[in-house]
C-alpha cells in the first residue's frame, strides 16, 4: 500500500520500496484540539499539531543532548498564504503524488525528491529543514526530466 490515510493526515509511501515513507501531507482543515503527531517517531524531523485554548500551558522544559546520526535532509513546508502545487518524487525520481497546499497546510518531506509551483499571485511559506546546510551545490541534486 503506497498511501495511508487517517482522518488528520496522509502518509505517502514509496512505490519502489513499499515500506519507505516519502512524505506526510497535513491539511489545516483537519486540525484538532488533541495533540497529533504527524511524523512517525523514528524520523529525524518531527511535527505535531494541536489547537491551544486560552490559558493552556506547556511546562518549561529543555531537550537533552542526545547524539543523533543522520545522512539525509528532511523538510517541512508550511503555507501561510497563497497556494502551491507540490510534486513529490519517489526514490527512483518519478512523481508519485501532486498535492495542492493552501493557508495552514503543510508537507513533510522525509526522502525522495520534490518541487513546487506557485499558484497564487503571492504565496508566503516557511521551509524548515534538518541541518547543517552546506549550500545548493553540496546539498542538492537536480532531478533531470522531471514531469
Amino acid at each position: 500500500m503506497t498511501l495511508f490515510k487517517n482522518q488528520e493526515f496522509i502518509w505517502k509511501y514509496s512505490q519502489k520500496k513499499k515500506k519507505i515513507l516519502i512524505a506526510t501531507i497535513f491539511f489545516f482543515k483537519n486540525l484538532k484540539k488533541e495533540r497529533n503527531d504527524v511524523c512517525p517517531s523514528n524520523e529525524f524531523i518531527q511535527l505535531s499539531t494541536q489547537i491551544l485554548e486560552k490559558g493552556r500551558k506547556v511546562n518549561a522544559h529543555s531537550h537533552l543532548n542526545i547524539h543523533r546520526n543522520s545522512n539525509i535532509t528532511q523538510e517541512v513546508w508550511l503555507v501561510f498564504s497563497g497556494k502551491i502545487e507540490a510534486s513529490i518524487f519517489d526514490l527512483n525520481k518519478k512523481i508519485i503524488k501532486k498535492v495542492r497546499l493552501q493557508r495552514g497546510d503543510c508537507l513533510v518531506l522525509f526522502r525522495g525528491g520534490h518541487s513546487f509551483k506557485n499558484l497564487s499571485k503571492r504565496t508566503i511559506f516557511y521551509e524548515i529543514k534538518t541541518g547543517p546546510y552546506y549550500g545548493k551545490d553540496k546539498d542538492t541534486a537536480e532531478i533531470i526530466n522531471a514531469i
